[in-house]
């Protein structure tokens, strides 16, 4: 998200990057799903890639909010001016971003894991989830787990880039450089905090019957009985997927901006 661009700007590259991501990285995303809710993993590219359509209109919606919402507040507590913010402003712009794009984000990934369990179209899928009781199953774990993972691949590598640059001038020259360190840090950041939370949202959603998880509360003591580490069953692929898709979408968020709107970066 960017000062530079108004909202509607912002919410184009947004879509733009999230969907390039998607697309790239889905099977690290079903990998993790499945483990999550005991599933056994497949390496057909047809099962891989099950839901990717609802999950890139997941991820496009979600980031162009993201970036929407996230630069209208920057410039709202910049005060429209042309200055870098401090790090809490940085965080709190995204962590609301991120907050408000679950809205959208929650509906859609329930589609996506309920056609990864049982491979039904997209169509069919939205009609046996198409209830109050089910369209927002799993909204707090995915509000939670959107507002820090936006706040790690929006807020975070910015703020690491910067610092480095400015301690390390020799060693980290130019952006791209600097990175890699940065989607590192943002990609740990915004995993292991909030896998716990995403970990409840995948099963609350893999049950939409409500067999074995019911609420929020009960889903988390459900797979808290086989200990404190249930709740990272996952994590490994999370994690490769946030540091590519940090790594990936600090570029293109730098990248795609200025190449869609050259002249609002003169």
């Amino acid at each position: 998200m960017s000062a530079n661009l108004n909202e509607l700007q912002n919410a184009t590259v947004g879509m733009t990057v999230g969907v390039i991501e998607v697309l790239c990285l889905q099977p690290f995303n079903y990998c993790k799903n499945m483990m999550q809710q005991g599933q056994p993993l497949s390496a057909d590219p047809r099962v891989l890639y099950r839901g990717v359509m609802a999950n890139a209109v997941n991820m496009g919606s979600c980031t162009m909010i993201q970036f929407a919402v996230g630069g209208s507040l920057k410039k709202l507590v910049s005060g429209g001016e042309q200055r870098t913010l401090k790090m809490h402003e940085e965080m709190g712009t995204g962590i609301a971003a991120g907050v408000t794009s679950a809205l959208v984000g929650s509906p859609l990934e329930l589609i996506m894991i309920q056609q990864q369990r049982t491979g039904k179209g997209s169509l069919e899928t939205f009609k046996s989830i198409a209830n109050p009781n089910n369209f927002f199953r799993g909204f707090l774990g995915a509000a939670v787990r959107e507002g820090l993972w936006t706040c790690g691949y929006l807020s975070i590598p910015p703020i690491v880039r910067r610092n480095l640059r400015e301690m390390y001038p020799d060693k980290f020259d130019t952006d791209n450089k600097a990175r890699v360190p940065a989607a590192l840090l943002g990609g740990l950041f915004a995993c292991y905090l909030t896998q716990p939370f995403d970990t409840v949202k995948t099963c609350m959603q893999g049950d939409i019957e409500r067999k074995t998880y019911g609420t929020f509360t009960q889903t988390a003591k459900k797979i808290s009985e086989d200990g404190f580490t249930a709740f990272y069953r996952g994590a490994t692929f999370r994690y490769g997927r946030m540091v590519c898709a940090v790594f990936m979408m600090d570029y293109l968020q730098a990248a795609v901006g200025p190449l869609l709107y050259p002249s609002a970066f003169k």
